[in-house]
């Protein structure tokens, strides 16, 4: 995204730039604890979430960013915003009652006092007879969407005391997310379905400028209001993966977003994609094959589209609709 400051989108000059919940680190998972079958594990360190973990089970494509609306972005699993897929020195807890019951637990708490900036999570569910069920609640204060400078921006930084080469802006809000994710398994075939409510409102404690966001980069520009009435954000997805031959494995899968309108003034209640914070659409659909050769090696093939549309598709200055075939090879140690 550093790489991005200052070039627009129909300049043609950006490359491909994403918020990440990585971020340069060394290591994406990084974490000690303890186990028990009795009573447990518990966790800390640098950690999926309980929500990210729900999501790689119950995505048809198992968060697969070529294939997977919700894999390749993670506003889903991380509850609104993508840096939250995983958390920098949170308490995982995780347990499971007579082999069909579990539960889970995560906290991340403020590096200051009180709740700004932390992270809980819950999670309840239950596997039987072929058929897994998980509910999540999430409440992430201070949530930030990290986001490239344009060119008046980055023409203020020396004015400002930072540097175009680790600055970004950043949106705040405070984020409830409320899913409920199934699968079943009929043998062969396996069908999977999700939903998830994603509540965005301004933070009750704003972000100053200035402020250290992961892997050291800096919030040179903040916005705590973007939300003048909650953003209302659904994700829903349905999918299914049938295994023709042990070896050969095909996946169909549809995901779908649809965000209420929560503008004021002159764009409150529109529905066009005049504004971002307009009501929209999103629409993923994918069909993908997998074809072990061996037992460490294989090739797969696919294709995803996507299309967008009212306030979704704002900012999309050249096209609302994309079709992208992939395929590659893949070796397992």
């Amino acid at each position: 995204m550093t790489q991005n400051n200052g070039r627009s989108v129909a300049s043609g000059t950006q490359n491909t730039n994403l918020d990440s919940s990585v971020a340069g680190q060394a290591f994406q998972q990084s974490y000690v604890g303890i186990s028990s079958k009795l009573y447990g594990t518990f966790t800390f360190g640098r950690q999926n979430t309980l929500l990210a973990d729900g999501i790689a089970k119950y995505d048809p494509n198992y968060a697969s960013q070529a294939f997977s609306l919700i894999g390749l972005s993670g506003t889903t699993a991380g509850a609104g915003d993508t840096e939250d897929r995983r958390l920098d020195g949170s308490l995982k807890y995780v347990a499971t009652y007579a082999g069909i019951a579990h539960f889970g637990a995560m906290f991340k708490p403020n590096t200051g006092n009180g709740l700004t900036d932390s992270v809980f999570q819950a999670n309840v569910g239950g596997e039987y007879a072929g058929a897994s069920v998980d509910a999540y609640y999430v409440k992430r204060n201070d949530a930030i969407g990290a986001a490239s400078l344009s060119a008046a921006q980055v023409a203020l930084l020396p004015g400002l005391g930072y540097s175009s080469n680790n600055s970004l802006a950043g949106t705040i809000s405070d984020n409830t997310s409320f899913s409920i994710m199934a699968l079943y398994s009929f043998g062969a075939p396996k069908i999977f379905a999700g939903y998830e409510h994603i509540s965005f409102a301004n933070p009750t404690t704003p972000l100053p400028v200035g402020f250290n966001n992961i892997g050291g980069y800096v919030l040179a520009f903040v916005n705590n209001a973007a939300f003048p009435n909650n953003k209302i954000l659904q994700v829903y997805w349905a999918g299914v993966k049938y295994a023709v031959t042990p070896n050969v494995e095909l996946t169909a899968a549809y995901y779908g977003n649809k965000q209420n309108s929560y503008g004021t003034g002159a764009d409150a209640g529109c529905s066009t994609r005049v504004a971002g914070t307009c009501s929209g659409t999103l629409d993923a659909f994918s069909f993908d094959a997998v074809w072990r050769l061996t037992k460490h090696f294989d090739t797969y093939a696919g294709l995803m589209y996507t299309g967008v549309h009212g306030g979704l598709a704002n900012g999309y200055v050249f096209h609302t609709t994309d079709m992208n075939p992939t395929i590659g090879v893949r070796f397992t140690f």
